[in-house]
């Protein structure tokens, strides 16, 4: 009979006012909202050392900013280096600001059911890119990017949706390191010219 089920739905004595507190939530957005940034200065912008290279945060989720769904960072490669190697479930995109190189791309055959599976494809493809251009990152792909000059930095802007990790699936994981990584650094302005062999301190605006 339908009505079997009532003495299971029928059960239970918690009480929570779990809708009215959707209700609270939205209601003080807007003031929440006016103590979050929209603009975001050079010297509000976190420097980290990390394991795929070194980075400057231009947006990111902790930074108590409006962006909601985006996460942008730019990545400093010195000459003749090399970011790491890592592989993630979102897709990215990355604007060329300066130098040239080329990235390492190794498709993944992903299975998703109650776990999640992925095995790296045997052909691992070459692209070229200088500044200007436009680097896409499909989603599950293996990737590296190159600094094809001796003497001159690559500059890359970096931007993924963070939406896959509110949604459970932030699957990253580093393949291999950076260099120029070091666990004990903490990476500065002035640390990142001697990286590059410049005193970025001292270039025009």
């Amino acid at each position: 009979m339908a009505w079997d089920e009532s003495k299971a739905w029928l059960k239970g004595r918690n009480h929570q006012k779990l809708y009215q507190a959707l209700l609270d939530d939205a209601a003080g957005a807007p003031a929440r909202n006016a103590k979050r940034r929209k603009i975001v200065h050079p010297d509000d912008m976190p420097w980290e050392m990390s394991r795929q290279g070194l980075l400057k945060h231009l947006i990111n989720e902790q930074m108590n900013t409006r962006m909601e769904t985006v996460d942008a960072y730019m990545q400093i490669i010195p000459p003749g280096s090399r970011s790491g190697r890592h592989r993630h479930l979102a897709e990215e995109c990355l604007y060329v600001l300066e130098g040239r190189g080329y990235d390492l791309h190794q498709d993944c055959d992903v299975e998703i059911t109650d776990t999640y599976h992925w095995t790296p494809q045997a052909e691992v493809k070459r692209y070229e890119w200088e500044a200007g251009d436009v680097i896409y990152i499909p989603p599950n792909t293996i990737h590296q990017h190159f600094n094809a000059s001796a003497d001159k930095p690559a500059r890359l802007i970096s931007a993924t949706n963070r939406i896959y990790k509110a949604c459970g699936l932030n699957d990253l994981e580093q393949l291999e390191d950076a260099p120029e990584y070091d666990p004990a650094v903490t990476l500065s302005a002035e640390l990142v010219g001697r990286y590059l062999k410049k005193v970025l301190s001292k270039e025009p605006a």
